[in-house]
């Protein structure tokens, strides 16, 4: 068959499912009536996942006897449902702004259970922080003065001074060297309005070594602070956990065999988010932890120091736990392959607009499975009026050959997929984010809040 031309060479990458992303995905009227319900696209969201998630970081802190803290990237997803999970489970929240500080107090996160970093912060964020005892990571000499003002009057702030990471010098982010020894003098005369607490920094890249060997350098650090009569007994290692989408063996042959002509009009990208890592998650923290300096581990050296750890994982809490759906507006074919458009925008799916590509495969849920249907190879547009409006440039595989009102299900998109580029372009209402809950055997849904 023609239609079925492009598929001889073209790989599938299909996404690493959860048990309940099938169920769901599988149910016969399930992402039907809520489509119904909505009218558009959806992201679908499962907070018991997210749950189990922050549960393993939690478990590989106390299995390694360190002391710490799970602090959740809220940037990572705007969806409220993860907030009552956190405060339930005395995990914390990383913000950056005064919106995401006061939604995760609405939500029941203390604020002592709340981070604030970020390059830069207003009077006003740094104010609320100081006022609700929230941890504040301070990126500037010029911002160590202004908290300090502030605390004189909104009350005693406690600090981290964040770390520019020596290999990274050309960073927007973090007190060099001679700045961070300035800060840690000033410190000792800004008390009792100014408690530092500790260090923090965070890397680019999903590498164990690294974070690791910072890590350690600032046990000393810490050290040589607290004789300076600071009560400093906290490293933050910041975020960047692998987290894995696809197989391994899928993963690695893509790579290996890509070509221009598998993506619609030969597009190309410089580079992809590494789909399959490995260790990943918790199993990474594990491996951080487990790193060895001077005969012990860097969990031993954590405890002999009475050092606490935080984190502040995005995407490896998100891991698994949404996925978003796309209601079929038209097929059409072009050459051997055809062109799939969708109710809703690409910005829906953020990595189109950071110039790459979401590789895992779409999967087409339709409203009549046609046994005598044959696969086809299909790209995906957006609905807006952009050339380059495009879910998907890459030609995938599809069952059967999409029809107007069935969906189309992108899987495992909760982590800084769903909606951090998302836009009302043509007047078109964001896309709802539906919370779902297994109770009695079945699954219920409700929209977040």
């Amino acid at each position: 068959m023609v239609l079925n031309a492009a598929l001889v060479d073209i790989p599938a990458l299909p996404a690493v499912e959860q048990e309940w992303q099938r169920r769901v995905r599988t149910d016969q009227h399930l992402l039907f009536d809520i489509h119904h319900a909505v009218g558009g696209p959806f992201h679908v969201v499962y907070p018991a996942q997210f749950a189990e998630n922050l549960r393993s970081f939690q478990k590989t802190l106390a299995g390694h006897g360190v002391r710490g803290q799970v602090y959740y990237g809220k940037k990572a997803n705007k969806a409220g449902c993860w907030l009552p999970a956190i405060a339930d489970l005395d995990g914390a929240v990383d913000v950056a702004s005064e919106p995401e500080l006061v939604h995760a107090l609405a939500h029941g996160v203390r604020g002592r259970d709340i981070g604030v970093t970020g390059a830069a912060k207003t009077d006003a964020l740094l104010r609320l922080a100081a006022r609700h005892d929230c941890v504040v990571a301070i990126d500037a000499l010029d911002e160590l003065e202004r908290i300090a003002e502030i605390a004189r009057s909104a009350g005693r702030v406690r600090i981290l001074l964040r770390r520019l990471p020596p290999n990274a010098p050309d960073s927007r982010f973090g007190l060099s060297a001679a700045d961070l020894d300035t800060a840690i003098a000033r410190c000792v005369r800004l008390r009792p309005w100014v408690e530092l607490i500790g260090f923090s920094f965070h890397l680019d890249g999903y590498a164990v070594a690294p974070r690791a060997e910072l890590a350690f350098d600032l046990i000393r650090l810490c050290a040589s602070t607290k004789a300076q009569g600071l009560p400093v007994d906290t490293l933050s290692i910041g975020g960047g956990f692998a987290c894995r989408y696809l197989r391994e063996d899928d993963w690695n042959g893509f790579l290996a065999h890509r070509r221009d002509d598998w993506f619609h009009a030969g597009k190309q990208f410089g580079k992809f988010y590494p789909y399959a890592q490995d260790p990943t998650g918790a199993d990474m923290l594990d491996a951080i932890l487990a790193t060895t300096f001077e005969g012990g581990t860097l969990a031993k050296h954590l405890r002999d120091n009475d050092i606490q750890l935080f984190i502040e994982p995005g995407r490896a809490l998100l891991i698994d736990a949404g996925f978003t759906v796309f209601p079929v507006l038209g097929y059409k074919h072009n050459a051997d392959y055809g062109i799939t458009t969708v109710h809703g925008l690409s910005m829906s799916v953020s990595e189109q607009w950071k110039g790459s590509e979401f590789l895992p495969d779409p999967i087409l849920v339709p409203r009549k499975h046609d046994p005598a249907a044959g696969p086809i190879a299909s790209c995906v547009g957006g609905a807006s009026c952009m050339e380059y409006d495009v879910l998907t440039w890459r030609k995938v595989p599809l069952p059967q050959r999409p029809e107007y009102g069935d969906l189309l299900l992108y899987p495992n998109t909760a982590g800084y997929q769903m909606d951090k580029n998302e836009s009302e372009f043509h007047q078109l209402p964001l896309p709802p984010k539906v919370v779902i809950t297994d109770a009695e055997g079945r699954f219920r849904w409700r929209l977040d809040k």
